[in-house]
């Protein structure tokens, strides 16, 4: 073996010094609890929150969160703040809290009960503690393990009878439903919320997952939906308030001339789903470019006026098949990393699970939309935590301004941004929170920010460039396509063309693509968004893992803190 660069107590020294080099630039939120201030999440000092979560499963058959017979639910809630997550939304069934047969139940019990022997094999060994509590407490167990690794939670009541969620036709999807009885929700909602009343974690509470069906109607949604807000705020005032829409969770547009009447204020907030299936198999049988400014139309039509109207809106559930090969997936999420990042929304991804103990009658189903593998052992896709990276800071929002407005150019498909590494090289790809910033002017170019230099096009082919000289054709740029995320200009000898990147991530520009009409043609090279922003490079968090920095040898972790730039990305 070779010989150590440095000794113990040196490792020691130099790993102190690494993390408080680092922690200081990571945005833990300590102003708790969280209130609205028009469309913005806000602490108690004014400064806004972005909630920038992950679905964690807790409401199937067993009724305790998924993946503790995988690995300790200190470890899973250490993974899930180590990625960059500040927030989880838990779901929980009203039953848990209202049916005093199942609430008795211990966790063993709970799988002895639906005949899932190995699972409790697993409990037992990764988290004993856990294994003989009754339910509740197990859940309350899960709340206490995010709060102690600086993770919020929003409990989101998902079902009635633990199932998986959901159908038209499972009598659990509009109030008076066969298992959707009005007061026994509000009474589940109410012990929930009073339960977790002072446990300073708990920001928030969703009052019904996915309204739908042949009840739903606009009357009874605002009958209930009234009634089940006021009697949460009235049991914990500290939390947020959060209304889902109707037609699983995808209609909030009957809210544009009908406000919710409530007797208590900056608490309300609403929340939006989106997944690539809601519109069939349309982004990959039509154009992608025309299919994104469709349904980001749609979106504002239906839900996104809101922000307009001065109310905060979380997409709280969005995901893609973590594989990578699905094409109808992987042209939506592109689009709907633009739209979030344009209208800067609080979100949830669907979701951190890897595999669940039982779900629609198998035994350890495994999860393609989830972040972990089946064994919760190690991330499904790497490069997807680089793609919502930029999207875990706020952009904008009170108390946030670092510096003045400007623009950031966001690559969607990629999660970077434009920027320019060294004075003397071509502008290429990188982290968002590097990006020194541009300012789009009336005449329409690019200045970076701070300079008197615009971008400019090139030939074919050719690395876009700064330029000082920006009166001309090449420096004029114009967002074209249905998608609006097309940034066309002309070459110095008139051609059209395309901001695109290359291989190494160079800036180029490109011939035009995928505008319209063609299915087979993928447009996300050519993708990106101008997105508002006032925060500063300088103040945003690192993309780093702590659990990276614990597993590094001695010589490994030297070696990152002699080169701390390329550690912290």
């Amino acid at each position: 073996m070779g010989k150590p660069l440095f000794s113990s107590s040196r490792m020691i020294l130099s790993l102190f010094l690494l993390f408080t080099t680092l922690l200081p630039q990571i945005q833990y939120v300590k102003a708790l609890p969280l209130s609205t201030n028009s469309r913005w999440i806000v602490d108690q000092n004014g400064k806004r929150v972005k909630l920038a979560c992950v679905n964690w499963v807790a409401h199937l058959e067993v009724m305790v969160a998924e993946g503790l017979s995988k690995q300790p639910v200190d470890v899973i809630s250490r993974r899930i703040a180590s990625m960059g997550f500040n927030c989880v939304r838990l779901t929980w069934p009203i039953y848990l809290v209202t049916n005093d047969t199942l609430g008795s139940l211990t966790v063993r019990q709970s799988f002895q009960s639906l005949g899932l022997v190995e699972s409790i094999a697993g409990i037992q060994a990764n988290n004993p503690s856990i294994v003989d509590l009754p339910l509740i407490k197990a859940f309350q167990a899960v709340v206490s393990s995010l709060g102690n690794n600086k993770v919020m939670v929003i409990l989101d009541n998902h079902v009635s009878r633990p199932t998986w969620c959901c159908n038209n036709y499972d009598g659990d999807g509009f109030f008076g439903d066969r298992y959707f009885d009005p007061d026994q929700w509000i009474t589940g909602l109410t012990r929930m919320v009073t339960m977790f009343n002072g446990v300073t974690n708990v920001v928030g509470m969703s009052l019904r997952n996915e309204l739908r069906g042949r009840k739903q109607n606009v009357n009874d949604w605002y009958k209930y939906m009234q009634k089940g807000a006021e009697a949460v705020h009235s049991a914990n005032p500290n939390v947020l308030v959060i209304l889902s829409g109707l037609n699983y969770d995808t209609d909030l547009s009957f809210l544009r001339n009908r406000s919710v009447s409530l007797t208590f204020t900056g608490k309300l907030v609403f929340e939006v789903h989106w997944y690539s299936f809601t519109d069939g198999e349309a982004w990959q049988n039509e154009n992608a470019s025309q299919v994104c400014g469709r349904v980001a139309n749609n979106l504002m039509r239906s839900s996104g006026f809101l922000l307009g109207q001065g109310y905060p809106l979380i997409l709280s559930e969005f995901g893609a098949d973590q594989r990578g090969t699905n094409v109808n997936n992987n042209r939506y999420l592109g689009c709907l990393l633009a739209v979030a990042a344009e209208l800067d929304l609080d979100w949830a991804y669907w979701t951190v699970v890897g595999s669940y103990y039982l779900r629609e009658g198998v035994i350890g189903r495994n999860e393609y939309y989830g972040l972990l593998n089946e064994n919760w052992s190690d991330l499904r896709n790497s490069s997807f935590l680089q793609q919502i990276s930029a999207l875990q800071s706020p952009f904008r929002g009170p108390g946030i301004s670092e510096t003045s407005a400007h623009k950031v150019i966001f690559h969607p498909s990629s999660g970077l941004c434009i920027l320019r590494k060294s004075m003397r090289g071509p502008l290429s790809l990188g982290p968002c929170n590097k990006s020194e910033g541009w300012n789009y002017t009336p005449q329409k170019t690019l200045l970076q920010k701070g300079t008197y230099f615009c971008l400019q096009a090139n030939k074919l082919g050719m690395p876009a460039k700064l330029g000082s000289f920006c009166s001309r054709s090449d420096s004029k740029w114009e967002t074209i396509s249905d998608s609006k995320m097309h940034l066309s200009s002309t070459t110095p000898d008139w051609r059209g063309v395309c901001l695109d990147v290359d291989s190494r991530n160079t800036i180029v520009t490109n011939t035009c693509k995928c505008l319209f009409e063609d299915n087979k043609c993928d447009p996300e090279s050519q993708w990106f968004k101008l997105v508002d922003s006032v925060r500063s490079p300088t103040t945003t968090k690192p993309s780093f893992q702590i659990d990276s920095i614990l597993d590094l040898s001695a010589n490994e972790l030297f070696r990152k803190i002699l080169n701390l730039d390329s550690f912290v990305g």
